[in-house]
């Protein structure tokens, strides 16, 4: 296992670990930036190893700027440690495809209408487009479940919405979702391979049309998959109720 992803750092004799929740309190004196931290809540994503040997920590920064809050690094003797009562990130919505090739840019569509909805807290909505390494990264940032959306071929018919478990072997029922070069099933077979997952990953999944599947330089959805956009982002939304129970 990678040392950086294995790593727990030790902030006034706690451990903290992907999903720890902290209090910041930055050593820069009069930095601006610093400033705006001070007392800050936020939630540890993970903890890295420099060089030399020493542990800092990234974090998100609760009410920071854009839904899920400013992303920062910060030291071990720099936060306070808050009580563990329950995990404030449950759920991650992964909006996955290349928005430059037909219907393989339908999850990212689906995550950008979702981003402009009300959605309950502890919930993450982000776009990883093609980026299969940021979204590995992810998969081990301490979610309780991680709702990937996507374009995959499962012999249904255009614009046919599905959910789909994720399996013990990290498929995805036999869809095939690698028209883009981000298959979400290596992906997760390489995070499982890094360390701990949430355990519970579903993929929503439409069925795109064979005409727009892979259309290089195509940027408009066909219309069955079009269509389907508002039908997946009901499904997620009821899914999130589910996940949050």
């Amino acid at each position: 296992m990678d040392r950086v992803r294995a790593v727990a750092g030790l902030a006034c004799g706690r451990e903290l670990t992907a999903g720890s929740r902290v209090r910041l309190r930055p050593r820069g004196g009069a930095d601006v930036f610093d400033l705006v931290l001070v007392g800050r809540s936020a939630t540890v994503e993970r903890v890295e190893a420099d060089p030399d040997g020493g542990l800092h920590l990234v974090v998100t920064v609760d009410d920071g700027p854009g839904r899920v809050g400013h992303r920062c690094f910060i030291g071990l003797d720099e936060v306070e440690p808050l009580p563990q009562d329950e995990p404030s990130r449950k759920v991650l919505v992964a909006g996955i495809g290349n928005v430059f090739h037909g219907d393989d840019g339908f999850g990212v569509e689906v995550v950008r209408r979702l981003a402009g909805h009300r959605l309950p807290d502890g919930v993450d909505v982000t776009d990883f487009g093609i980026r299969g390494i940021d979204l590995m990264c992810a998969l081990g940032d301490g979610y309780r479940t991680v709702i990937l959306v996507d374009a995959a071929a499962r012999g249904d018919a255009p614009g046919t919405v599905s959910v789909v478990e994720a399996d013990a072997d990290s498929g995805f029922g036999g869809a095939v979702i690698d028209a883009h070069g981000l298959d979400p099933a290596r992906v997760l077979r390489l995070a499982r391979e890094n360390g701990p997952v949430p355990p519970r990953i579903l993929l929503v999944a439409c069925e795109p049309s064979a005409q727009n599947a892979d259309a290089t330089w195509e940027m408009e959805l066909s219309v069955p998959v079009g269509v389907a956009v508002d039908e997946a982002v009901r499904l997620v939304e009821r899914l999130l109720v589910q996940e949050l129970v």
